[in-house]
């Protein structure tokens, strides 16, 4: 069974979308860019560093919305538009909201452009806790 989530009061999509997909205890986010929920039309955050932490709030909205949260990410991939002059200050923020035993697996990519005029996007895979689990 597959189900599609999309998350009340969590970030506008800016292209046709779903914020969530499931299935087998596997919860695929959609990239969230740095959007504010509450004024999605309002200018985006100045900076590499402002992006990233409005993204990583919007990843934590949608995994809220599924009952989950950032310590069940298991992989994420970022994308940056200005990825040598950014990635130092995007890796800064971006580690402060793992801890250290608990990094998800990634990939950075470095990208001409993003949807908004975004300076970062990333999206994410979470898993459930006890999924997959088979009794013996």
């Amino acid at each position: 069974m597959v189900e599609f989530h999309m998350i009340s009061g969590g970030p506008s999509p800016v292209a046709p979308f779903s914020h969530a997909v499931e299935t087998n205890g596997w919860v695929i986010l959609t990239g969230q860019m740095p959007t504010d929920p509450e004024a999605p039309d309002a200018p985006l955050p100045e900076g590499v560093v402002a992006q990233t932490r409005r993204v990583m709030e919007n990843l934590e909205i949608v995994l809220k919305g599924v009952r989950l949260d950032l310590s069940h990410v298991v992989q994420c991939r970022c994308y940056l538009t200005e990825f040598e002059r950014d990635y130092a200050g995007f890796n800064d923020t971006y580690q402060s909201y793992f801890t250290v035993d608990r990094r998800p697996a990634r990939t950075t990519v470095g990208v001409t452009a993003l949807a908004v005029g975004a300076l970062v996007e990333i999206d994410c895979v979470a898993r459930r806790p006890g999924a997959g689990r088979t009794k013996s």
